[in-house]
């Protein structure tokens, strides 16, 4: 259907429904505009959220289990997921949004062109209908006087009282405004046909014309909606793939979730290589009552572990249960500032940090050794084509690549001789846990904080038929190196005295509270496992951490060496 023919009379009601067309395209924009302002936000908080939990720490630091990868794996794929949202809103804004902002402002402009030519036309209609107006009312108002001059023609000339000279002006005026009406009645005729002309050129042309225009704008400003609704849709379902993508990957991270191999991770990351301790040895306290049979003879000494016949054991040697010094199972040794050589750490947890390090340090080196050569390939360029470059300049480079080469050899050298000592010690400690099992009379070795057996070889303890003989009267009698950290009786020399460089509170069994800059005395240096047996001065006596304190040792005592 055609506005111009069904709608001609119409005009300002195709008005309002032209403006309400531009008033909806600005409505729905702003319903656009809203809803990727939505979709930003949503993809922001996503972002702020991936942010929020994922890891903070070096990849070195960050867990290896597999429920943790997987959930770091979901984080990445949902950080893509808010990318596509932010994707959406983009196509929404420029291909949505901006298209009906501009197309908003184009609509305006035409349809204001379009009504200023109807209100053209409409005017130029009313001009002409003025005219052939004032034309009619002329014409009807010289008639009217022509028909009073008329009737007083006739009525002079019918009175014999009035003169010749009225009669001839009353016959005058007759004729004359005769006349003029005929001229009006002319011009209004004329005036007539024109504004019947110009009245059908504007119902029939002008306006038909007009309101096509206004009619193609309105239909095209429907279509337009319907692309920009199309591309509405199109802008959630181009990003569907991808995002159908991301939820995969979140499942497949999910499937990932191995508990068997996160197991294993624990035993790797927690395993300090250590075995377990031995069995308490059975001690026979009766060994030094007399046996007395009934012919009143005296039974002879209960037999060594080996078969012969041994000497009462002294009681000096004898573990006391209320001194016991040993650390209790699963009590976590206190720690100190970390080694270089990471000796604060179990064999186990030791040895894969030093490996770790090494390959690290290989690594370095390989990169020194390739920028080595490529600065000599460099060199010999320089020196067949001396235009290139001075080869001299190269020397500081080379010189300083092959220092670093150096520094690293020599880092690496120093770790991996820590990391042979360690791998020697482990599979040493394995050749002595399986002799005091086959003794199984072997006195339990002095221990670290953690339970475990001490690495240093100055520690190992003797067997069973060293303990059977008689004590030796002096101090430094070798098996004396155990039972006397027991003995109350016989109590160890001061060897040099030591101030705490930081509080402890020894809150373990074994242990020395001491407070900041006290002053205590050392009895028994460090034997490589951390820890330092020292006195104070009410005479308590325990184990405090050999890196927290300072320790000076007396001129004459023999291998004294200062742990700081």
């Amino acid at each position: 259907m055609s506005w111009g023919t069904e709608l001609w009379d119409q005009f300002e009601n195709l008005d309002k429904h032209t403006q309400w067309g531009i008033d909806f395209v600005d409505r729905y924009a702003k319903f656009v505009k809203e809803r990727l302002e939505i979709e930003q936000n949503y993809a922001k908080q996503l972002r702020n959220l991936v942010k929020k939990y994922c890891p903070k720490r070096s990849k070195d630091e960050e867990p290896r289990f597999t429920a943790c990868l997987s959930f770091y794996s979901i984080l990445n794929e949902l950080n893509d997921y808010a990318g596509q949202r932010e994707l959406v809103a983009e196509e929404m804004g420029h291909k949505v949004f901006g298209e009906l902002m501009r197309y908003s402002q184009d609509l305006k402009a035409e349809r204001k062109h379009h009504l200023q030519e109807g209100r053209k036309a409409q005017q130029y209609l009313d001009q002409c209908w003025k005219q052939m107006d004032n034309s009619k009312k002329k014409f009807e108002r010289e008639c009217r006087e022509a028909e009073k001059s008329q009737v007083t023609y006739e009525r002079l000339d019918n009175d014999i009282n009035a003169t010749k000279s009225e009669v001839e002006k009353a016959k005058s005026q007759y004729y004359l405004r005769t006349h003029m009406a005929d001229e009006n009645k002319n011009e209004y005729a004329a005036q007539l046909q024109n504004f019947n002309a110009e009245q059908r050129k504007h119902f029939h042309n002008a306006i038909p014309h007009i309101f096509k225009n206004l009619q193609d704008m309105d239909e095209r400003r429907t279509v337009k909606l319907g692309e920009t609704y199309r591309s509405f849709a199109e802008a959630e379902r181009r990003v569907i793939p991808i995002i159908s993508k991301c939820l995969e990957g979140m499942v497949s991270a999910a499937k990932a979730v191995d508990e068997r191999k996160d197991s294993g991770i624990v035993v790797e990351s927690f395993k300090s290589g250590f075995e377990p301790p031995a069995d308490f040895p059975f001690e026979d306290f009766s060994q030094n009552l007399n046996r007395s049979g009934s012919d009143g003879t005296i039974s002879t000494s209960a037999p060594r572990g080996d078969g012969t016949p041994g000497s009462r054991p002294d009681p000096r040697h004898v573990m006391n249960k209320t001194k016991n010094k040993l650390w209790p199972f699963g009590t976590k040794k206190p720690k100190g500032p970390s080694s270089e050589d990471f000796s604060h750490l179990p064999p186990e947890q030791r040895r894969k940090r030093l490996q770790q390090r090494i390959d690290e340090l290989q690594k370095e080196l390989q990169k020194e050794v390739d920028q080595r050569d490529a600065l000599n390939k460099m060199k010999d360029v320089y020196e067949k084509n001396p235009q290139l470059g001075d080869p001299n300049s190269l020397h500081p480079k080379i010189s300083e690549t092959i220092c670093n080469m150096e520094k690293l050899r020599s880092e690496i050298h120093r770790n991996e001789k820590w990391l042979s000592e360690v791998e020697g010690k482990q599979s040493s400690r394995g050749d002595r846990r399986h002799s005091a099992d086959n003794h199984h009379h072997a006195p339990p070795g002095r221990e670290s904080p953690e339970g475990s057996y001490t690495d240093d070889t100055n520690q190992e303890h003797h067997t069973p038929h060293h303990r059977s003989q008689p004590p030796p009267t002096g101090p430094s009698s070798e098996h004396h190196e155990f039972d006397d950290e027991f003995d109350d009786d016989d109590p160890l020399p001061v060897i040099g005295h030591c101030k705490a460089l930081y509080s402890f509170d020894g809150h373990d069994e074994g242990t020395l509270v001491m407070a900041e800059d006290e002053v205590l005395y050392i009895i028994e240096q460090d034997k490589g496992d951390g820890w330092t047996r020292a006195r104070k001065q009410s005479g308590e006596e325990g184990y405090v951490p050999t890196t927290y304190v300072e320790i000076t040792l007396e001129k004459n005592c023999k291998g004294a060496v200062t742990y700081i």
